[in-house]
């Protein structure tokens, strides 16, 4: 079993940046893969970045690379979202995720999620 709480939402302008933290509880958060996805009103949720728990091997969409970086930090049992760069279109509900499973990409292998942060970008 595993609990997130994110933080670290609010309102930004245009080019400026964020940092999102997803702290868990449970015992399995260093053997779990980590992942942050978003939703906008009106749209379906969307693959943001993922970590892995061995090796820390990181993943990213297309739409983010180069601007975000995600992290993790098993002592603190905490994962990490930096936001650089931000556009309008990045503003969205963010969502972090733990899974076991290797799909990182897709959100129905994540089988505990947190309860969101927002993250508005004004243009």
């Amino acid at each position: 079993q595993v609990q997130l709480v994110e933080s670290g939402g609010g309102l930004v302008q245009t080019g400026g940046s964020l940092r999102l933290s997803c702290v868990a509880s449970g015992r399995t958060f260093s053997s779990s893969n980590m992942g942050w996805f978003r939703q906008a009103p009106g749209k379906e949720r969307e693959f943001v970045a993922a970590i892995t728990w061995g090796y820390f091997r990181t993943y990213y969409a297309d739409s983010v690379k180069g601007r975000f970086t995600i992290s993790r930090d098993n002592a603190r049992n905490t994962v990490y979202l930096q936001m650089n760069s931000l556009k309008p279109e990045d503003t969205a509900v963010y969502y972090c995720a733990a899974t076991l499973r290797s799909s990182l990409s897709s959100s129905s292998s994540y089988d505990y999620w947190g309860q969101g942060t927002q993250v508005t970008v004004s243009s």
